[in-house]
């Protein structure tokens, strides 16, 4: 993930909440390899069908562990002193003891966040999310066009509950970020999104880099151009600027942004190295995040799910991600594409997205085919 108005401005909103402040100077130290950020996706049960969804979701979909069993694993996660859950499904509401684990998970200390549609976030339910003290709650909004947003996500009628839904959190005082996933048929959208974005009041977006993981496999097709993406990141500075300290910026699965903004923004050799660590710095999958899956299958995050890692049933949390293989935290030692392995920055970048390398480029080790930086002087 780049904080790119924390990059940009050292300004931020929601990730100094959870976080504490941090700046270019001096980078986060909230989680690393051995506690780690936990992704738990606790049901591939969803109201929605997302052309995208890595998880492959659905209204039939399974919960996986037991309520016994996820306790303990909060038990477990508790020990170790992980850092932040951020609560992920399928639709994570939709699983009937949400609120035990929830409540369980905070009385243990343990901080949370909820990753949502946002279409099932009710009056009552944003009560309850705001008694549990949620750090903050991400909802998937993919345009400000209703039609495009309810096509994207498989259900007519979801914008409109899902703005609802943003308005009833931010009502009882929660912090709401939007979480949009960009793509040739959005991404000149940016503009009119981000008006509605301050028409309603949130404080945080994230702006994701189509994965390949899932549904998200058969989009190839819909990866935007380099000229659209200069457009998109030069956009993105511009609005750190504009809005910063009031909607903080973030985009996620592709470092090569951080690597963009430090090239454009550093003034000198030495500029550009601290810009650059504050890149390295950021994480990624395996370096200071992993998921678990909904029958406790551990991945080094929810997109990568092609490399387990072990299983929740079988092996205790902290022995499983002993096994975080080096790829994934020094992935830059690894790498053998045309252009990753001769990139200059790619220490910082890791490479981008390993699992559009995988699945679009079947190679893990291979280029990233949505990087910009092999065609760019910048």
């Amino acid at each position: 993930m780049i904080p790119i108005s924390v990059l940009v401005t050292n300004a931020g909103t929601v990730s100094f909440h959870i976080k504490g402040e941090y700046n270019r100077d001096r980078p986060s130290k909230f989680s690393d390899v051995f506690r780690p950020v936990v992704t738990w996706n606790l049901t591939r049960k969803c109201n929605l069908k997302c052309l995208h969804c890595y998880i492959n979701a659905s209204p039939e979909g399974e919960d996986g562990l037991t309520t016994e069993e996820a306790l303990g694993l909060i038990d477990e996660m508790a020990e170790m002193k992980i850092p932040l859950i951020i609560m992920s499904g399928g639709e994570p509401l939709m699983r009937r003891d949400f609120f035990e684990l929830a409540s369980y998970a905070r009385s243990k200390g343990i901080k949370l966040a909820l990753s949502t549609n946002g279409t099932l976030i009710s009056e009552s339910v944003a009560k309850r999310l705001k008694e549990l003290d949620f750090s903050y709650v991400g909802i998937s909004l993919d345009s400000y066009d209703p039609e495009f947003h309810d096509k994207f996500r498989g259900l007519n009628g979801a914008f409109n509950m899902t703005v609802k839904g943003i308005g009833n959190a931010i009502n009882v005082g929660l912090n709401v970020g939007l979480r949009f996933t960009i793509t040739a048929k959005n991404i000149h959208q940016v503009d009119e999104y981000m008006k509605l974005a301050l028409k309603l009041g949130v404080k945080r977006i994230t702006f994701y880099h189509l994965s390949a993981s899932g549904r998200g496999r058969e989009l190839r097709e819909w990866m935007y151009t380099l000229e659209e993406y200069v457009s998109f990141i030069n956009k993105m500075i511009d609005y750190a600027i504009k809005l910063s300290g009031k909607i903080e910026i973030e985009t996620t699965l592709g470092q090569f942004d951080g690597v963009y903004i430090a090239k454009k923004l550093a003034r000198n050799e030495e500029e550009l190295e601290k810009y650059l660590k504050f890149v390295e710095n950021s994480g990624g999958c395996g370096r200071k995040m992993i998921s678990i899956y909904p029958n406790g299958d551990v991945y080094p995050c929810q997109f990568i799910d092609f490399y387990k890692l072990g299983n929740v049933r079988e092996k205790p949390l902290k022995e499983i991600i002993k096994n975080i293989p080096d790829l994934f935290i020094n992935t830059d030692k690894y790498l053998k594409g045309r252009y990753c392995d001769k990139c200059e920055y790619k220490s910082a970048c890791k490479g981008g997205d390993r699992a559009r390398a995988y699945y679009w480029n079947e190679d893990i080790y291979g280029d990233d085919p949505l990087c910009p930086l092999k065609t760019l002087h910048i």
